[in-house]
């Protein structure tokens, strides 16, 4: 069975309306969680805290899509 690994991260952004992190070296990763509703959790609580702050966004990724099971390697592993 595959896992569907989800990660929460979040920082400051450069501007509200964008994704472009402001510095990539104070990322926040909250963590990684085996399904989408303990990401969810994670996620809201993060954003929860940092409401005030209108350039701070928190995301969720979803890890599972990054790995294609039915191949020998994924992309992702190809690259080294």
């Amino acid at each position: 069975m595959t896992q569907r690994l989800h990660l929460v991260f979040g920082g400051e952004l450069v501007d509200p309306q964008s994704t472009r992190f402001k510095d990539v070296s104070k990322i926040d990763v909250v963590g990684i969680f085996p399904n989408y509703a303990a990401a969810y959790d994670a996620w809201k609580e993060a954003a929860q805290r940092t409401v005030d702050d209108a350039h701070t966004r928190y995301f969720i990724a979803h890890l599972h899509r990054l790995r294609d099971e039915e191949t020998e390697a994924s992309p992702t592993e190809e690259l080294g």
